[in-house]
């Protein structure tokens, strides 16, 4: 019979919306597999989003990566025996990270990556935050493991950027940001996308496989996976 093999520290907070998600989803998956009463061993650092966000939009990446290795480390001090960044965008910083601590950094980008491959994916669309769709850091993840990688125009990764930040962070959720979200898609998606990467934590708030038939990789999803086996000693 399965077991808890390990505990994962979580930094969160990314926006909180999602670190809730994530909570969520970890035991809902935990259960499923052990059954009874179980429930996810987790530790879990919860971040000022204000300020993280401020220092984003600031490109004081140098700063934002201090935090991380700061959290992840006091999260290993505290008995973690892996650490998850719950959020896509701070994985810019993931390298410091795995860096600077001892044990293993569960990373989201490569989980999403053997998901698409695992899926039979080879063109996939990039939907996140404008330093996700723009910097290298997750399309050069994915082209690592051989996926080709289109992101939305300018205009679209404006409005998807904006959607984030002033709505899905702030627990604000419309049909108007779900139907501009799924025009942007069938656009990509004549263009020879064969599936989305909600490369956003929060994106799986608006977005799901109820509301389109669009191949959805919901890197949330993805991710607590990830941390569920590490968990199990996988």
């Amino acid at each position: 019979m399965q077991q808890l093999q390990q505990r994962v520290g979580i930094i969160g907070g990314m926006s909180w919306q999602s670190t809730a998600l994530y909570y969520a989803l970890l035991n809902k998956q935990i259960h499923a597999r052990l059954g009874s009463l179980h429930s996810a061993d987790v530790l879990l650092h919860s971040v000022d989003f204000q300020h993280i966000s401020s220092l984003q939009h600031n490109q004081q990446w140098g700063d934002l990566a201090d935090l991380m290795v700061h959290s992840a480390q006091a999260l290993e001090n505290a008995g973690a025996t892996a650490i998850a960044i719950a959020t896509n965008t701070m994985h810019k910083v993931a390298p410091q990270v795995a860096q600077a601590i001892s044990i293993p950094l569960l990373n989201v980008i490569n989980a999403t990556a053997d998901h698409c491959r695992a899926d039979k994916l080879q063109h996939v669309a990039l939907l996140g935050t404008r330093f996700t769709m723009q910097d290298d850091f997750y399309r050069d993840g994915l082209n690592n493991y051989g996926l080709k990688v289109s992101t939305p125009d300018p205009d679209a990764q404006d409005l998807i950027h904006r959607i984030i930040y002033d709505e899905l962070c702030q627990g604000v959720v419309t049909d108007t940001a779900q139907q501009q979200f799924l025009a942007i898609m069938k656009d990509m998606s004549e263009q020879g996308v064969q599936g989305f990467i909600l490369g956003c934590t929060e994106i799986g708030l608006l977005i799901n496989s109820h509301i389109t038939r669009h191949t959805l990789v919901d890197t949330t999803e993805v991710h607590t996976r990830q941390i569920v086996n590490h968990l199990l000693g996988h």
